[in-house]
């Protein structure tokens, strides 16, 4: 069993590689609900469909960032009584 967090995000820019480098485009994504130092993150601007389809990100890009751990890799809290 997995847990998971969903939070909201906007593409706010497409990095595009140094021409010859062999980096892929990256997006730079503002997490809305993270901490201010740790807002932004940079990830691979590869996509994949349900069909095997390829895609990428367009920058103003609203998007869902999830976290997602298996059971044996969290803690359970305690419930409020």
């Amino acid at each position: 069993m997995t847990k998971k967090r969903r939070m909201k995000g906007v593409v706010q820019r497409v990095i595009k590689p140094q021409p010859y480098s062999g980096e892929p485009e990256k997006a730079q994504i503002a997490v809305t609900e993270a901490d201010d130092l740790y807002r932004e993150i940079r990830v691979k601007n590869e996509l994949v469909g349900d069909k095997g389809e390829k895609a990428s990100l367009k920058q103003g890009a609203e998007v869902d960032v999830i976290v997602e751990a298996d059971s044996s890799a969290t803690l359970t809290k305690p419930t409020k009584a």
